[in-house]
């Protein structure tokens, strides 16, 4: 029974380890359950969309385990050796309790990391109808404007022949009178 509490402690040890390392551009939603650690995610630019992402101590603290000691008799929380079984059983359920708090966390966290990314693929979507509405319209400007520009330059090259034609009938009568 002394090495399963070496490895108990040594589990826990990890299992802080993991909390403490478990952060994002430093964020880490699995240290501290306090009120200001959170991650506030904004939907739109005036932060009238937002999700706030509460953080959680996942800690063995946190989670209420407790390291075992290589005494005998009973401690003040029933986790004190693994020496009795009533302590053996009390850790057991803490481990059961500390269980269900991670899943209900993690489920937690998933139905966050869901609404993150349908809002993600919104958004991809709503700028991929957006860049093809302005790229169709800078098409549709570009071919209009190459239309206009082509009939004004048929305007001029047609006013130019008119007055060459009306200078020429002039000089037509000007030599018959002549």
């Amino acid at each position: 029974r002394a090495a399963l509490a070496k490895q108990y402690n040594s589990l826990l040890t990890q299992i802080d380890q993991l909390a403490k390392d478990s952060s994002f551009n430093g964020t880490n939603l699995l240290s501290s359950s306090a009120t200001t650690n959170k991650l506030h995610i904004s939907f739109n630019e005036k932060d009238t969309s937002n999700l706030d992402v509460q953080g959680v101590d996942a800690t063995s603290v946190g989670l209420s385990l407790t390291a075992i000691t290589g005494n005998s008799g009973a401690s003040s929380n029933g986790q004190g050796n693994f020496l009795i079984d009533n302590d053996v059983k009390t850790t057991l359920t803490s481990l059961t309790n500390a269980s269900s708090t991670l899943r209900s966390q993690a489920s937690t966290f998933g139905s966050n990391l869901s609404v993150v990314q349908n809002r993600q693929d919104f958004t991809k979507n709503l700028q991929n109808v957006l860049d093809t509405g302005a790229s169709k319209l800078t098409d549709a400007d570009l071919n209009e404007e190459a239309a206009n520009s082509q009939a004004l330059s048929t305007r001029q090259s047609l006013g130019i022949s008119a007055l060459s034609l009306a200078n020429q009938a002039q000089q037509g009568v000007l030599q018959l009178l002549r």
